[in-house]
């Protein structure tokens, strides 16, 4: 009998669907619905640093507490991760189905410690959704990617469960960076997160926010570095999130190495009910291909299993001339 049944970070999934972190998962009702249509595990709401950070900071400019500001940040963070724990302890309560905490960071730091509460009030795993927007002209490159091994190793002596590491593209040296977060204690890499999306409205001349949801066409990207780092990083959990809208997306991650998928915006989009169609739709190809289970065709054309694996690597198009018209129609760039 075919079945989804995976496995990530340890624990058991009824099927490879991982909700992402959103709007979608703030509340344990809210979890309980993703459940009952069908999710595999999901990824609360995140703990914002930067939230956390600029609230106490307001709190602080509009009143005059410089002489208690240790003592206002401090209350400003208690008050947050307590709401953030009661979600957390209330979904576990709801659901049965794995639930993983997020968050969202960009700097080492004291929060760290809050990752030691989350995994007393139940948390089944911790992601660490981490983004650092360098402005520092003269900065190092190295120094700035080095914060995020810190991160990664400061949450692991804080904790015992699971540690994902969700991390934008943007990088010259993605797999070398992976390598390191695996090493510094993380389980899993989370390819990609998706950023604040700035804009410019041309009628009003000011600045507003861009696209707020991915779409199919970005998948492209993740589907290759899925493949590159599944592949060339050991013992690495992956998994791929960003483009995923719908079944062929999330059976194309898997069989690029992916352990799991996530989705968000296809939600946004189209409803829970996207979940059982995407199950629904997986089994069916399965059944048709003949595979019985994920494991079947996991990394059946990742980098290190096709016979060609420049294929992904390539980055650009190559301008073709044929005296044929075998490749009529095609586009090439160089």
């Amino acid at each position: 009998m075919t079945t989804l049944e995976t496995s990530y970070l340890g624990l058991k999934l009824k099927n490879p669907i991982i909700i992402s972190s959103s709007g979608l998962t703030n509340s344990a009702q809210k979890n309980l619905a993703l459940e009952k249509a069908g999710a595999g595990a999901i990824v609360l709401k995140s703990l914002f640093e930067e939230q956390i950070m600029m609230n106490s900071t307001n709190l602080l400019h509009h009143n005059d507490y410089t002489k208690a500001s240790d003592y206002i940040r401090n209350y400003v963070q208690a008050h947050s991760l307590t709401d953030y724990i009661e979600l957390v302890a209330e979904s576990k309560r709801l659901c049965s189905i794995p639930i993983i905490a997020s968050i969202n960071c960009y700097r080492s730091g004291d929060w760290a410690t809050f990752a030691h509460q989350i995994e007393m009030a139940g948390a089944n795993a911790i992601e660490l959704n981490i983004f650092i927007l360098n402005t520092d002209k003269h900065a190092n490159s190295d120094a700035v990617e080095q914060e995020y091994v810190n991160i990664v190793k400061q949450t692991r002596k804080a904790v015992t469960i699971p540690i994902s590491v969700k991390i934008g593209q943007q990088f010259t040296g993605l797999i070398a960076l992976s390598e390191k977060i695996i090493g510094a204690g993380a389980n899993s890499i989370v390819l990609f997160n998706r950023f604040y999306q700035p804009d410019i409205d041309l009628k009003t001349i000011e600045f507003k926010q861009g696209e707020t949801f991915s779409c199919p066409s970005d998948f492209s990207n993740t589907l290759r570095w899925t493949s590159l780092i599944s592949s060339l990083i050991k013992d690495a959990n992956v998994v791929s999130s960003t483009g995923i809208h719908d079944w062929e997306n999330g059976a194309k991650a898997i069989l690029a190495g992916a352990q799991a998928f996530e989705i968000c915006s296809t939600l946004y989009k189209n409803g829970n009910g996207v979940i059982s169609e995407i199950i629904t739709c997986m089994e069916s190809w399965m059944e048709q291909h003949g595979y019985l289970t994920v494991n079947e065709f996991r990394g059946k054309l990742s980098y290190g299993n096709i016979s060609n694996p420049t294929l992904y690597e390539r980055s650009q198009f190559m301008r073709y001339s044929s005296d044929d018209n075998s490749h009529k129609g095609e586009i090439y760039f160089s």
